[in-house]
């Protein structure tokens, strides 16, 4: 292979790279600032300190992917766009995550259901990650993997808890399972970025992680007592929805809560 091939080569993989490390930077850092929005106000002292620290390792796993894809695109452009860049200065249809994380805490079994779908599929992507040709994804990974166990074990643990409670927890948790549900289906659709990683041994392809997220969130449902809801999925004009920068109504709000900060006091530090 001739060096202009080997280079072009390279470009498209690190392309694909980037495009696939944003968007799981990008699920992660939405996905923190939503529990992040619940500090001092879970239902008890103890949720309080474990929602915040969830919010944390996610935040840690979106500043190392967003990171990442930002000195890949560097090396792609010449341009580098921090971590911050990233998250504070795009606008909301350059963001790339899924609309599941960017669903609002309407109430607690709301939060419940949203990081049950959310953490026991990113426990399967992590642990097919690990194994990933790229080493920085696989670090990345290997990491992360051990944060988001807790987390799964968390939501499954508040899922048969209120499923399993009260009529009112019961029916709460149903019905917040009932509206997430439909947005589970973008996090297994696949589009050319998914198939280019996967086919170079670089990550997954979301299809291949459903049968383990299927089998593991229906036994916590049975053992919460709460059947599997029947609703179809929700699709965007896009296909892909937040994939393709598509999102729900509720994203705006919190980008702008989110970036407000950093966009009114560019350059400032403390």
């Amino acid at each position: 292979m001739s060096g202009r091939e080997n280079g072009s080569v390279n470009a498209e993989r690190d392309t694909a790279l980037a495009a696939y490390a944003l968007r799981l930077g990008d699920d992660a850092l939405v996905a923190s600032h939503r529990l992040a929005e619940l500090a001092a106000r879970g239902p008890q002292l103890e949720e309080d300190v474990a929602l915040a620290n969830i919010a944390l390792d996610l935040l840690g796993q979106a500043r190392s992917l967003l990171t990442y894809a930002g000195s890949l695109e560097e090396r792609l452009t010449g341009l580098l766009r921090t971590e911050d860049d990233l998250a504070y200065m795009r606008d909301e249809d350059q963001f790339a995550n899924c609309r599941l994380v960017e669903l609002p805490n309407t109430d607690f079994a709301y939060t419940v259901a949203r990081q049950l779908l959310f953490s026991a599929y990113q426990f399967e992507l992590y642990t097919a990650l690990a194994g990933s040709t790229d080493e920085t994804l696989a670090g990345i990974a290997a990491k992360a993997v051990k944060e988001v166990a807790y987390h799964r074990d968390h939501a499954s643990g508040w899922t048969v808890r209120l499923g399993d409670g009260t009529e009112e927890s019961s029916e709460r948790m149903a019905a917040a399972l009932e509206a997430a549900w439909p947005y589970t289906a973008e996090l297994f659709t696949s589009d050319a970025v998914f198939r280019s990683v996967a086919g170079a041994g670089l990550g997954a392809d979301p299809p291949d992680l459903r049968p383990a997220w299927d089998a593991f969130v229906d036994g916590v449902l049975a053992e919460a007592g709460l059947a599997r809801p029947d609703v179809p999925p929700i699709t965007g004009p896009a296909g892909m929805g937040g994939r393709q920068g598509v999102h729900t109504e509720a994203f705006g709000y919190l980008l702008a809560e989110m970036q407000h900060l950093h966009r009114s006091h560019p350059g400032a530090s403390w």
